[in-house]
């Protein structure tokens, strides 16, 4: 179900993927996913999942806060950003609890109350399909678990939507333009534009089974993270 054209443009990115991401939020991007990590509500010991991990950012913070007696999955479709993610984390020493998965968003392979906590960063704007896609993660939740979900976000303020819009124009373009990948870091507007704002977020996860979801603005309005919990 996953889209061939969005993973072969992060498998095309993979390379400078994180450099690249730190430039644009001017590293920024490291401290929103700190706070999706910290919503999830992971703690010591939890089993924990990332989806859409990319080259694992949020996978390896997801990790650190688990310890060794947790254990974390991260999932991508890109087998590309998959392999810098399992570079990346065995560099650590003391070693991550962690496993790097190829999969869909569409069809997690987990059973049903699988994890105590998850993660997505940057992935529900890019799946097909958003209510199976929230409809897979309520799946495999424990309940009472929750998820915080990190993503662009359209701003009801017109200026700072302009503003925004700028930004992907001025900036994030012309520097992707550096490395060769404008056309991948062009889609950005348009997926955003079909993107649904943080209310509709909110609906979405309520009519796929979560007790509650609370979309939180961050960035000025430019980004944000939808908080979602399983009920009892």
């Amino acid at each position: 179900m996953a889209s061939t054209h969005i993973r072969s443009l992060f498998n095309r990115i993979a390379p400078v993927y994180d450099q690249l991401n730190t430039q644009l939020s001017l590293g920024q991007h490291r401290i929103w996913k700190q706070m999706a990590v910290k919503w999830s509500g992971a703690k010591a010991g939890d089993t924990c999942l990332d989806i859409c991990c990319g080259s694992g950012d949020l996978a390896l913070l997801l990790a650190e806060r688990v310890g060794r007696n947790g254990h974390v999955t991260g999932l991508d479709f890109a087998v590309e950003q998959l392999a810098i993610a399992q570079q990346r984390s065995q560099a650590n020493y003391p070693p991550l609890s962690i496993t790097w998965l190829e999969g869909d968003a569409l069809d997690l392979p987990f059973p049903d109350y699988r994890f105590d906590a998850a993660t997505m960063g940057y992935g529900l704007r890019n799946v097909i399909d958003i209510p199976r896609s929230l409809k897979e993660l309520h799946r495999v939740l424990k309940p009472s678990a929750k998820a915080a979900i990190l993503d662009f976000h359209r701003p009801s303020n017109e200026q700072v939507r302009v503003l925004q819009q700028w930004y992907l124009d001025a900036i994030v373009v012309p520097a992707a333009q550096r490395f060769g990948l404008t056309e991948e870091y062009a889609y950005i507007a348009p997926s955003l534009d079909r993107f649904p704002t943080g209310r509709e977020q909110v609906t979405l996860a309520q009519e796929a089974g979560f007790a509650t979801a609370t979309h939180y603005p961050i960035a000025g309005g430019t980004m944000g993270v939808l908080v979602v919990m399983k009920g009892y």
